[in-house]
């Protein structure tokens, strides 16, 4: 298995990802590309110390960007929505 941080890149804090939050006990995060729903799950429970119910992946396509006259693409991304058991929860703020 890959190191945690190669896996698990950033938690993702948007309205739709607060809104799926409140809603159920889901939190999303930017994985890498390469990284399955088995390495995602092993991650997270290991890097926060909770159990996973679930793993739903998402491949985000980049957006083309323009500077000038020039056009440039952002590279595509993965994002995976963890749903955590009942009783489980991660504090991404630390408050």
């Amino acid at each position: 298995m890959k190191p945690l941080h190669q896996i698990i890149k950033r938690p993702l804090i948007t309205e739709k990802t607060s809104m799926v939050r409140e809603g159920g006990n889901v939190v999303a995060f930017e994985v890498a590309r390469t990284a399955n729903k088995i390495e995602i799950k092993q991650a997270v429970e290991k890097a926060f110390d909770v159990k996973v119910e679930g793993v739903n992946t998402v491949l985000v396509a980049g957006k083309v960007k323009r500077v000038g006259r020039n056009f440039g693409k952002r590279s595509n991304w993965k994002k995976a929505y963890v749903t955590l058991a009942e009783g489980n929860e991660i504090d991404l703020f630390g408050v």
